[in-house]
């Protein structure tokens, strides 16, 4: 009785230290998600106004295609996956690669990779093939580093290498709410623009030469937006799952307390049954 004693109360020490942990990770998660929370809030009236612009562009270039519309056959298709830096996270970085691998094109597919546990994932992978990866992106976030990526998806575009560009990203609802999503970038379809109101606006030199120097921007515009997202749900996933683990901390250590204090009081009830045998045998 006296060892098992000794192993809950060793137990209890060790769930004490890992919910020390939680606890802690919890605290950081909450204090990092408050911060990416407000610059993905700050984000989107940019990208907003891009979408915009770029629409009105497009009604105005009445479905005229550009090279950006027009995609080459039999080619592979490019993949900006952004997942985390790190895990523990619940579900977080495994929704997006399952999001991933039930894309019907995304084997043979070409991956940018943005995240440790992205690089991890597909540095190795027979499925697709690498061809950037950037750790610590969403963190640091620069935008001198998103434009390097936009201007590696363009040459490749414009290179006629790739069939389309689509980005897998974590939208961030609320706090406890993330929803990993899907979004085609290129080829733009101009097909739902041509029949919107033309603008009194004036495009020099024209509204195609407009759209085509605007793109690099939206473009830019998107995957900023799409990585402040995915860091905010990152960070909230997180928080709620490193809350569960401490909740169930507390209820593991409250149990093995059940545990202890039963297996004391029946040591010590056997002890004290000893001590009455015995006095007994000795009369």
């Amino acid at each position: 009785m006296g060892a098992s004693m000794k192993d809950i109360k060793s137990r209890i020490k060790s769930v004490e230290s890992t919910m020390q942990i939680t606890k802690a990770m919890e605290l950081v998660s909450s204090s990092k998600l408050r911060r990416a929370k407000e610059r993905a809030e700050n984000a989107r009236p940019f990208f907003n106004v891009l979408y915009k612009t770029v629409s009105d562009l497009a009604a105005e270039m009445n479905g005229d295609e550009t090279v950006y519309s027009r995609a080459p056959k039999d080619k592979p298709a490019l993949y900006i996956i952004i997942a985390g830096d790190r895990g523990l996270a619940g579900g977080y970085n495994a929704n997006i690669f399952r999001l991933a691998a039930e894309q019907p094109d995304f084997k043979g597919a070409k991956v940018i990779a943005i995240g440790r546990k992205a690089i991890e994932k597909y540095a190795h992978s027979p499925d697709v093939e690498m061809i950037a990866e950037y750790p610590g992106l969403a963190e640091r976030m620069r935008v001198s580093t998103v434009q390097t990526i936009t201007r590696q998806l363009l040459r490749l575009w414009h290179n006629r290498e790739i069939s389309r560009v689509r980005i897998l990203f974590t939208q961030f609802v609320t706090a406890l709410n993330q929803q990993a999503s899907i979004l085609d970038v290129l080829p733009l379809s101009l097909r739902n623009a041509a029949g919107r109101q033309s603008t009194e606006i004036i495009y020099d030199p024209s509204p195609q030469a407009v759209f085509s120097a605007i793109i690099p921007q939206y473009l830019t515009g998107i995957i900023y937006g799409a990585v402040t997202e995915s860091y905010a749900s990152e960070q909230g996933a997180r928080r709620t799952a490193m809350e569960a683990a401490t909740g169930n901390a507390e209820e593991m250590i409250q149990s093995l307390s059940l545990s202890y204090n039963r297996a004391r009081q029946a040591s010590i009830t056997q002890e004290l049954t000893e001590i009455v045998s015995g006095a007994n045998a000795a009369q």
